[in-house]
């Protein structure tokens, strides 16, 4: 699918799936991204550690919503467990569909299928719709779509619109999105660092000691004396020791430019670990849309 000879063609690409997930859809629209095959996967992790065990060669995953934050299972497999990179990025509105099979009501459903994500960017609908109605989990919106559509209970699912083409499911409300303006940030991860591109950003996780006062301070302070912007920064727990924490970082700029580089240089020396998640293209939408 697209051109073969763009910069980021491949053969195979890996995401989260079956088909009908929103992340495929920022898949089949991805500027520049060429590709042969599109392999869905039932999680993130195994769409990510795909690319890491040589089964495709590119993974596309959610990392960020503008409603419910980061997408902990993108950032747990690029910190602790994949060694890819991030070779792109990609921002896409998200429109959630309430879906059921032909023939079900509002009125009869007592069971909302969802991924815990979408059901929470669909909170105050789901309470003002479906009182009370219980919402039970799936890997992904279109894996929920699936167990709608083969299920004879009357059951409701949320997801795309393109699952409900895929699965044959009637849409019973469209705009199920608390917030209009609901977008999701998407990452295109490969086994190559991308050259600079004039408007880059760089992806980190900085790894700190264990109970010394002023290391997030420290790590602040690399970027502050350069001024470099930061466009992200995020604690997660190590999953080693209770209280312990690492921290990702987006900063603007390309780990080739020499105020980035001597940022991590420096980073580097201060820290028992900075695990370096790539440099790339920084999306910029009214650039995508000219």
């Amino acid at each position: 699918m697209g051109d073969l000879t763009s910069p980021l063609s491949c053969r195979s690409v890996s995401y989260l799936g079956p088909p009908g997930t929103f992340t495929e859809e920022a898949l089949m629209g991805w500027h520049g991204l060429a590709y042969e095959h599109a392999i869905p996967f039932p999680t993130v992790e195994e769409a990510i550690l795909a690319v890491e065990d040589g089964a495709t060669e590119k993974a596309v995953v959610p990392i960020e919503n503008s409603i419910e934050g980061s997408v902990n299972a993108t950032l747990d497999a690029l910190a602790f467990e994949a060694g890819v990179f991030i070779q792109g990025e990609k921002v896409y509105g998200v429109r959630h569909f309430l879906l059921a099979r032909e023939g079900v009501g509002m009125e009869e459903i007592r069971r909302v299928v969802s991924h815990p994500q979408a059901a929470a960017q669909c909170r105050r609908h789901l309470v003002e719709l479906l009182p009370g109605v219980e919402v039970e989990a799936a890997n992904s919106t279109s894996e929920a779509a699936q167990r709608v559509a083969a299920s004879e209970q009357p059951l409701a699912a949320i997801g795309s619109g393109l699952a409900a083409e895929l699965y044959g499911l009637a849409v019973l409300r469209e705009g199920m999105e608390d917030h209009s303006e609901n977008r999701t940030r998407f990452v295109l991860l490969g086994k190559e660092k991308m050259p600079p591109s004039g408007d880059d950003k760089t992806s980190m996780v900085c790894f700190i000691y264990q109970d010394r006062p002023g290391m997030l301070l420290q790590i602040l302070q690399e970027f502050a004396f350069r001024y470099i912007n930061l466009s992200k920064i995020e604690s997660r727990p190590t999953k080693e020791v209770l209280g312990e924490y690492c921290f990702f970082i987006d900063c603007e700029g390309h780990e080739e430019h020499e105020v980035v580089a001597s940022a991590l240089k420096c980073l580097d020396c201060k820290l028992p670990r900075v695990k370096h998640l790539g440099s790339y293209p920084a999306y910029r939408e009214e650039a995508r849309d000219a």
